[in-house]
């Protein structure tokens, strides 16, 4: 008897982002009204929307931008979802207590119910991206929602290149990992090594969906920030793979976007119990990658 189908449709937010965080909000909040519209049950925006990157520099005011969770995004988010009857992972800069911020995302249920957060473990340090300065890393561990539409996953941009956060992840139960990202090239840089950066980001992430048998859904943001040493200039491409890894649809470079892909969650079983790596998995052989590197 043939497996029924799982369909659900994704949508992701690609977008621009202004200097006024209301703004931001509001239209991130019209593009996911216009996603509902166009059939979209889950919706996941890009990294810290509400704002522009701010992490290229290190400046003590930009702290004001981060909010209490919950707080007024998450109940902005709670009631559209419950509006429009769909989920909603939304990424956002957390103030958890005076001198304490994270990268956090978090996840609204079908009815609107908020189901928790996702903070972000790897935080990066690298010229324009100091995140180090404001982030403290996350504390609850590599988890999953479970939601009207399918369990979801949530990982946040600089997770993307790491097997081990897909792969825990994707063994609590994630049937779609969402990353929520900002990442561009240094135009200085572009000519020579753009294209090889961006494979490798696009690459890192539909291996994460092969080896694990899951979802990936990248959401990426648009445009050129900063003027520091040139600033960033955001890749876009927000794409949805499938889990043999095959893009199901991909944005572009420079354009908003609401991305949308119909995944079917039944697919999972089918594709693990032909590429069965989970079943091969040998874990009586692992105790290794708990260590920094062999001494």
């Amino acid at each position: 008897m043939p497996i029924q189908s799982r369909n659900v449709n994704v949508a992701l937010i690609q977008r621009a982002a202004t200097l006024d965080p209301t703004e931001n909000l509001q239209a991130t909040i019209a593009d996911i009204e216009q996603a509902a519209k166009q059939g979209a049950q889950i919706v996941c925006t890009q990294e810290l929307f509400r704002s522009q990157y701010f992490c290229q520099s290190e400046d003590h005011a930009k702290f004001d931008l981060a909010e209490k969770i919950p707080g007024p995004s998450t109940e902005a988010f709670s009631q559209l979802a419950k509006k429009l009857g769909i989920v909603i992972v939304a990424s956002l800069f957390e103030k958890r207590a005076a001198g304490l911020y994270h990268n956090t995302a978090v996840v609204l249920d079908a009815d609107g119910a908020y189901l928790g957060m996702y903070r972000k473990m790897h935080i990066p340090d690298d010229p324009l991206f100091y995140e180090k300065f404001y982030f403290t890393p996350g504390d609850l561990g590599f988890k999953i929602f479970e939601t009207k539409f399918g369990n979801v996953g949530v990982l946040i941009c600089w997770d993307q290149w790491y097997p081990e956060a897909a792969r825990l992840t994707a063994l609590a139960g994630a049937e779609i990992l969402f990353y929520p990202t900002a990442i561009g090239w240094h135009p200085t840089e572009k000519a020579e090594y753009g294209t090889a950066q961006h494979d490798s980001w696009e690459t890192i992430q539909r291996s994460h969906a092969i080896a694990n048998g899951v979802y990936v859904a990248s959401a990426n943001r648009i445009g050129h920030e900063g003027d520091l040493d040139g600033g960033i200039e955001f890749w876009g491409q927000s794409f949805i793979c499938n889990p043999s890894g095959t893009i199901l649809n991909k944005a572009s470079v420079d354009q908003p976007e609401i991305l949308m892909a119909e995944c079917d969650f039944a697919m999972l079983n089918e594709q693990r119990t032909h590429w069965p790596f989970l079943r091969d998995r040998r874990i009586d052989a692992y105790s290794d990658i708990t260590k920094r590197y062999r001494d």
